[in-house]
């Protein structure tokens, strides 16, 4: 990985991207004046260096029928066995998130599941990992803020 100093233009690329990862690099270049083997060159640049990791995906889980979220907290028998009951947390696709933690948790999760019975069987599914002592879930209401694009031009308009 290569260390790059981005300019205004690099900026401005990654700001359009950020809104809209699929945005053609044509469209890209007509709106920065210049051309689309720069916008190209540029971003192959920034991939390369590793700012940019892929391009994401955003579902809508409710229309999907996985709109119930849960948050759960892992109490390990003992915080040698993380790595062990991460792999295995790793293997129930239901566990979005999964972070090791300090504080009240060994790890917490975030779970997306179809209503309150499926929850109930994915945080049983965490419960039977060997290592794990005991679970704490808190029930999503609502999710009200999911959006990194924010926090993604802030980082940009700050460079």
């Amino acid at each position: 990985m290569t260390k790059l100093k981005l300019d205004e233009i690099d900026h401005q690329i990654l700001d359009m991207l950020i809104e809209n990862t699929r945005t053609p690099f044509t469209d890209i270049a007509k709106k920065l004046l210049i051309s689309a083997g720069t916008v190209h060159v540029r971003v192959k640049k920034m991939e390369e260096a590793g700012i940019i990791k892929g391009s994401s995906l955003t579902l809508d889980y409710q229309k999907l029928g996985y709109s119930f979220i849960a948050y759960v907290g892992v109490f390990l028998q003992n915080t040698s066995q993380t790595t062990f009951v991460l792999e295995r947390i790793s293997e129930i696709p239901y566990v979005t998130v999964a972070h090791i933690t300090t504080g009240k948790f060994n790890i917490f999760c975030k779970i997306r599941a179809k209503d309150t019975t499926h929850a109930k069987e994915v945080i049983f599914m965490i419960d039977d990992i060997e290592g794990v002592y005991r679970t704490e879930t808190m029930i999503s209401l609502e999710e009200s803020i999911n959006d990194k694009k924010r926090l993604m031009h802030s980082i940009f308009n700050n460079l």
